[in-house]
Parts: C-alpha cells; structure tokens; sequence
C-alpha cells in the first residue's frame, strides 16, 4: 500500500535534486504526521528539531544530485553520509539494487541492516520503476492518480512483457561501456558487501 505512494518518487527516469522532493502528497501528509507524533513522544526542542532538518533535507538534496564526484571522494564519503552514488543504485529499476541503499543521512543503518550495495557499474544504472517506462506516463496528473490507481497493470518491478529487470542482463546489453571507475564497481570493498 505504501509503495503505491512512494513509487511517485522513483519513476523518475533522470535523477536529480529535484528528485529529492518529488513525492505525492499522500506520502508527505503520512511522512509529516508520523513525525509530528515522534516529535511530540520524544519531546525534543524546536531547536534540535530545525537543526535536525535542515541537516537532513541538506542531505536528501545532496544524494539526490546528479553530482559526479571523484570516485575515491565518494568511497570515502558514503563511509559516513549517503552519497549520490550510492543512492543512484536505490533508484534502480533492478529489484535486487532497488531494497538496497535504504539509508537518509547516515550510511551506518545500511551498515548495520546489511542492506549496503556499492558493487554496481554506474555505465549501467537504469532508473525508474519497470512498470512505468513512458515519459508519457509521468505526468503530475498521472502521477498523483496513480496510488488509487486499481487497474494497475502488473507489479511496479515487472515490464510489460512480463519480466524482471537484470543486472546481467542490463550489462550484456552494452558491456563495451564499462568505464574504468565501472570495473572499481563491480569490486565489493567489504565482507558485508559481499553477502549483498
């Protein structure tokens, strides 16, 4: 049910800092009164709260961008915060790539859930959601109808030939266009990686 609302966010297929603040109004409503709720049981000041936002809002714009940075600048960073590297590959239309990469702000709760994935060639990063290729379809009307949207065809991860998209497949398709940080890529740097 909630990822009727959240999808609105991830089909889209070019992902920049506007990405970072497209979502439905259903999500933000729910998203917004799940954190009133928090800040009314913690009981934290305004202060810390603005603090708190701004800081995240300021990353969430950040792993968002289409920001290219230094491949080793940005392995060294997403040790800490969330990079758009990082988060590019939880924007992948690959289900496997998608349920990775969850963190905002903080990479150690991907660390910690074992949920981190860096080991994904970049040259071959497709976004968006299978179900929802046609730019025709991504238009605001469509998609602030599409959480009630009963009919929808065929599950969100699935084309409409009935498959699933594969990152094997995705890299067959084109493995002359490995660029050399690609191949950094396809190393996992630890244990924890491995197992992803």
């Amino acid at each position: 049910f909630l990822w009727r609302f959240h999808q609105v966010h991830h089909v889209d297929l070019d992902m920049d800092a506007s990405t970072a603040i497209r979502f439905h109004f259903g999500e933000m409503t729910m998203s917004t009164a799940l954190q009133i709720f928090q800040i009314l049981i913690i009981g934290v000041s305004p202060l810390t709260f603005s603090i708190w936002n701004t800081w995240l809002i300021s990353e969430i714009m950040f792993h968002h961008s289409n920001v290219e940075l230094p491949f080793r600048v940005e392995r060294w960073l997403c040790k800490l915060i969330v990079t758009p590297r990082m988060h590019g590959i939880h924007h992948s239309l690959v289900p496997e790539e998608l349920n990775s990469n969850w963190s905002s702000g903080l990479t150690m709760w991907d660390w910690l859930h074992n949920t981190l994935r860096l080991n994904v060639p970049q040259n071959h990063l497709t976004l968006g959601v299978a179900a929802f290729p046609d730019l025709k379809e991504l238009t605001y009307p469509k998609l602030m109808e599409m959480p009630f949207d009963q009919q929808q065809r065929y599950p969100p991860w699935m084309r409409a030939d009935g498959t699933i998209p594969r990152r094997d497949e995705l890299l067959a398709a084109a493995p002359e266009n490995l660029a050399p940080e690609d191949e950094k890529d396809l190393a996992p740097t630890s244990p924890a990686m491995r197992r992803v």
